[in-house]
């Protein structure tokens, strides 16, 4: 259930802001200078703008510190999609991903509680 939620808001993270992102590449291309220079037009969008760069960065931190502990593999690709699409899809990844693993160790260690039991 919690998997199907996270893969959920995946795909929002992906198409919400995309739809807005495409429009402006196919009018304007690759251009960081407008980019920028309309993300931080006024104070409300430069708000938007500083909260989504300091949410990557603790989505970062988290998902480097928490990806080790639990000894997960491919940490790189949060980065990745943090860095091309955005926190809204690499945070409900993570989760994903990371409830997985979470679940994955649980099945193991129960395994082996089981076996002990024998």
């Amino acid at each position: 259930m919690l998997q199907g939620t996270y893969l959920l808001f995946c795909i929002l993270g992906l198409a919400l802001p995309y739809s807005q992102f495409i429009p402006f590449l196919l009018e304007h291309g690759l251009n960081i200078h407008l980019f920028l220079e309309q993300l931080f037009t006024n104070h409300i969008s430069a708000f938007f703008g500083m909260d989504v760069i300091v949410s990557a960065v603790v989505l970062l931190v988290f998902v480097f510190r928490e990806g080790k502990r639990l000894k997960m593999r491919f940490l790189w690709v949060y980065v990745l999609s943090t860095l091309t699409i955005g926190v809204s899809f690499a945070l409900p990844l993570f989760l994903l991903m990371r409830q997985h693993q979470l679940d994955k160790q649980t099945a193991c260690f129960q395994t082996q509680y089981e076996d002990s039991l024998l």
